[in-house]
């Protein structure tokens, strides 16, 4: 049985469409990339919690998270010990490149965040670690070609690949 656990998450693309990225290690599903985001806290919002995360896990105050919902996705990973299903709300923003402000070692450390990094259309199309959403390269080539969806993708529960542990990479 697994605990619900309500998130959000922003996909941050610069002017060239490259996304930025953290590279997390986790005990159940092993290596991989997602946006920055994180778990609701009670009384937030989808879109509260967005702005919240981002900011904790990059220091960017000055972010503008655009209206509306990129996709919907539901999928299985251990938080602090407890197994959960997530349900994530994913977002959109735009900014320069930029690297994260402050220090985040703290925030990266509880989250398990090993790295960061921005990654091009082309290499989200190559061959690399799991990716969260994996169907995230797509999604992205659509707001690039046409962009944002008028009304969320919903890719609904999405179970995990082979877990990819750090010692293999």
């Amino acid at each position: 049985m697994r605990t619900p656990r309500r998130a959000a998450r922003v996909a941050v693309l610069d002017p060239a469409g490259s996304v930025f990225l953290f590279r997390y290690d986790n005990p159940e599903v092993g290596v991989h990339w997602a946006m920055p985001g994180g778990g609701m806290e009670p009384g937030e919002s989808p879109r509260q919690a967005a702005e919240r995360e981002v900011r904790e896990e990059t220091g960017w105050t000055d972010l503008v998270i655009e209206d509306g919902v990129l996709c919907l996705w539901e999928h299985d990973f251990t938080r602090a010990g407890t197994p959960v299903r997530q349900h994530e709300h994913i977002f959109l923003a735009y900014t320069p490149r930029r690297d994260p402000a402050g220090d985040l070692t703290a925030a990266h450390a509880e989250d398990r965040i090993q790295r960061w990094r921005w990654w091009s259309p082309a290499e989200l199309a190559g061959d690399h670690e799991p990716l969260w959403p994996p169907q995230l390269p797509g999604l992205l080539d659509g707001v690039r070609r046409n962009g944002a969806p008028a009304a969320p993708v919903d890719l609904g529960f999405v179970p995990n690949g082979p877990a990819v542990r750090e010692s293999t990479r």
